[in-house]
């Protein structure tokens, strides 16, 4: 099932070269370049507005969007490379690259969690931590998944969730090339604490602690 892909609306650029450049960012935009699936390269104008949060927003070099020209087909891109003003880090220049339905790429996907009415761990009032909130998986463009699933159903305080466990779409892979977890189930705070007082109630005190040498009677 694919995921909702995020438009990013932009304008042909007229001209290129740095005159062009300087100009666009004069008007408050930053210029950009898209380029490769097979047609020619394209000089766009993005919104300094719009570019700016969408960086905040974070993941923007693994975020697969919609561009949006008018006068052009919308096409998929992924940017490729954000330029940084050296003293102000702000973008002053961002490259995308046109991705067919067949591309492979890299993106983070949200993990959802299911079954928590099934956990022992949750019902004993155990807490679920995630470790991984989005796995970063290899995937197709044109089948991009809205997430991946975690099933906590029969799982105890202790247990974790690793990505070996779960069913990933066809055709994704993690990019991680390890068994990682993705979430764990501890003990709920109340109970640990009690434990280690337990364990403080059950340890001698200092003044027991015979010294070194002392006989016994």
């Amino acid at each position: 099932m694919a995921g909702e892909i995020p438009d990013l609306i932009a304008e042909a650029r007229t001209g290129t070269g740095k005159g062009a450049a300087r100009q666009a960012r004069r008007e408050g935009n930053v210029p950009g370049i898209v380029y490769g699936g097979g047609a020619d390269p394209l000089a766009i104008n993005i919104p300094f507005n719009v570019l700016f949060k969408r960086l905040k927003d974070g993941r923007f070099l693994s975020t697969l969007f919609n561009l949006k020209v008018e006068g052009q087909e919308d096409v998929r891109v992924i940017c490729r490379n954000v330029q940084r003003d050296v003293v102000k880090d702000l973008p002053t220049h961002v490259d995308f690259m046109r991705l067919k339905r067949t591309s492979k790429v890299s993106l983070f996907i949200p993990v959802e969690v299911v079954g928590e009415a099934e956990c022992p761990a949750i019902k004993k009032g155990g807490v679920l931590t995630m470790v991984r909130p989005e796995v970063e998986l290899r995937v197709t463009a044109g089948d991009i998944p809205e997430q991946i699933t975690i099933d906590l159903t029969g799982l105890e305080i202790g247990d974790t969730v690793t990505i070996s466990s779960v069913e990933l779409p066809a055709g994704a892979v993690a990019t991680i090339d390890r068994d990682f977890v993705i979430a764990n189930l501890t003990a709920p705070s109340g109970l640990v604490s009690a434990e280690n007082e337990a364990d403080d109630e059950d340890a001698p005190a200092a003044d027991e602690v015979p010294a070194a040498g002392d006989e016994k009677e």
